[in-house]
């Protein structure tokens, strides 16, 4: 696991000094991401930064990394991430042939591409189970490829420039560039203001994102967008048992993947189905005992509301399965005054790095992995299963599942929308750019085959989650995925991985909902392994802190904004209604997000052209 970044232009030397100090300063953007390493590699028009975060081969896997022909390097590449299958990979490689100089897998993917990908790069990131993102340098062509997995686990940004590109891991590498700039324009604001992502954009004025499952080619006639890899109907006819058998043979085979690593390993537990079977597996294949860690606050469980999305504190399933399942279980239990704390909220920022917040369910995260990682290097998380087996309420609610808009979008009035100026928020025109998305989503979706299309019902939930997978995952994954690595902590998702992905999405709904609850064949299919109080827990959210505290220490805050005329926010809004508005509330997440994007604008010396 790494950070990447790099710069190529075709019109320019980049081994000048200067253009060395930018390709420097782009590079120490990635240190947090990997702590262990650093390299650098510049020749002509391309220039490749790295930083390390060593979890397999830790003596012999430098990068970037060369594959040499004659002498001369053909082949460079920058990569981040695992891929789970490298050691099969690498048996069909040598026997072809090929001769390794190290064990790592990032070798392995390099020799991928110059055995299968030499015609087409799709042949050889399509033999890749795993969750990457790299950057691959072809010196002979003068191409540049910038490939991202299939789910977008791990993130990657490009800009391009007059004579080439800017690419990194997060936005920061790039806007070290001093030819990129921190530009937010009218359609920055309605991809902050949105809970819906654009798949390509971002929130600063020219800035992309590769796309999951797409490889983007560069070259000195443009850049092109590739697919290699998308949802697709399966033609599903496996009945519910042979369906549940081979969910869970998936499962045990991709756990016990995900399970390789040459340092401390352990799971996040949450006491919920999906964290818990993932723990029970990952003990039942581990060679050593399995550490677990749960995140807790302070009087939580004693003093617990329970609420749509937390039914139940974690608390007590926690211990249950630790115990169950004989992991080595701590709780980091965390204060209102800790998640408030200045130096948090700038560091948690800093991680998202675009102003898109969960409040405290951000920063708790962020505290947690720093826990973590002072015992562990990788930890193994249940993100996914919810949108991937249907967990979410909204997926078995009539008028969230009919309503002509992506289902998880919440009823009622948006906090952060309406404490705007009203002639921004015309100008803006968010639902029209909610509405853009959602049919520009449903446009992708796979048509669904077999006796299973005549249902209206089933076409819709193919849709559903088709929407839910594309459109609400990639938010958690690039939050899972910046939390922890800012931390240099490795978060692995077993639930992400693409042949279980692809299975279970072409599975009917009614195979999915065959016992009449949510996620009826994860719980079938891993209902051996666990207490049975878990097993029928009704699923339960990431906790939120109930403090009020917090809330309280929120709401001074956010006073003290309004009253700051000279706050970088204050042009965007009503001043007025905001004070109305928050009066009015118990539900601060709009407040966070207000919050999050003053500190942005400011810390990011961000530019606004609305």
């Amino acid at each position: 696991m790494c950070g990447i970044c790099g710069w190529i232009d075709f019109e320019r030397d980049l081994g000048s000094p200067e253009a060395r100090r930018e390709l420097a300063d782009m590079t120490a953007t990635m240190a947090y991401r990997g702590p262990d390493d650093e390299g650098t590699w510049v020749d002509g028009p391309a220039a490749l930064g790295h930083h390390r975060l060593a979890i397999i081969d830790i003596q012999g896997g430098r990068q970037p990394m060369m594959h040499q022909e004659d002498g001369l390097p053909a082949l460079v590449l920058a990569y981040t991430g695992e891929t789970y299958n490298y050691r099969e990979l690498r048996q069909r490689l040598a026997a072809l042939g090929h001769r390794f100089d190290t064990s790592s897998d990032t070798e392995v993917v390099l020799r991928a591409h110059r055995e299968w990908g030499h015609g087409d790069p799709r042949s050889a990131v399509s033999e890749l189970n795993g969750m990457f993102a790299y950057a691959l340098w072809d010196t002979a062509r003068r191409e540049l490829l910038l490939i991202r997995d299939r789910l977008g686990i791990k993130p990657l940004y490009y800009y391009p420039t007059e004579r080439g590109v800017l690419f990194g891991s997060e936005p920061k590498a790039i806007l070290a560039n001093s030819l990129a700039k921190p530009i937010m324009d009218a359609d920055g604001l309605r991809r902050t203001l949105s809970s819906i992502p654009d798949p390509d954009g971002t929130v600063f004025r020219g800035m992309r994102e590769v796309r999951p499952g797409h490889i983007v080619r560069v070259t000195r006639d443009g850049i092109q967008q590739m697919t290699y890899w998308q949802l697709t109907d399966s033609g599903h006819t496996d009945d519910v048992p042979a369906t549940v058998q081979h969910i869970r043979e998936l499962l045990e085979a991709t756990i016990q993947r995900q399970l390789i690593a040459e340092v401390p390993l352990c799971t996040l537990l949450s006491g919920g189905l999906d964290s818990s079977a993932m723990t029970a597996l990952a003990a039942r294949f581990s060679d050593e005992r399995i550490r677990s860690f749960a995140v807790d606050f302070t009087g939580y469980t004693d003093n617990f509301v329970p609420g749509p999305w937390h039914p139940t504190p974690d608390g007590p399933y926690v211990h249950e399965v630790a115990k169950y399942v004989g992991t080595d279980h701590t709780d980091i239990t965390l204060s209102a005054h800790e998640l408030m704390e200045p130096n948090v909220r700038a560091a948690t920022l800093h991680a998202r790095d675009l102003p898109l917040t969960l409040g405290n369910l951000d920063s708790s995260l962020y505290l947690l992995f720093g826990a973590i990682k002072q015992h562990s290097t990788v930890a193994l998380s249940g993100e996914a299963a919810d949108e991937l087996f249907g967990g979410y309420t909204f997926f078995h609610d009539p008028a969230h599942v009919q309503a002509d808009t992506f289902p998880w979008i919440q009823d009622g009035y948006d906090f952060a929308r309406r404490s705007l100026d009203p002639g921004l928020v015309e100008k803006l025109d968010l639902p029209g750019y909610l509405d853009e998305q959602y049919r520009r989503a449903l446009a992708e979706v796979p048509a669904l085959t077999g006796p299973a299309s005549a249902d209206p019902h089933e076409r819709r939930m193919r849709e559903v989650c088709y929407l839910v997978l594309t459109r609400y995952l990639p938010t958690l994954l690039d939050r899972k995925d910046r939390m922890s690595m800012a931390l240099g902590l490795e978060v692995r998702v077993p639930f992400c991985d693409h042949r279980l992905v692809e299975y279970v999405f072409g599975t009917p709904w009614a195979h999915k909902t065959f016992d009449g609850r949510e996620k009826s064949l994860l719980r079938a299919a891993t209902a051996d392994l666990l207490p049975l109080s878990v097993v029928q827990r009704v699923k339960s959210a990431y906790p939120a802190i109930q403090d009020p505290t917090y809330d309280r220490m929120l709401r001074t805050r956010f006073a003290e904004l309004l009253n700051d005329r000279n706050a970088a926010v204050a042009p965007l809004l009503s001043v007025d209604r905001s004070h109305e508005l928050v009066d009015a509330t118990d539900n601060l997440r709009g407040v966070e997000h207000i919050l999050t994007l003053q500190d942005f604008l400011t810390d990011y010396n961000v530019s606004l052209t609305i």
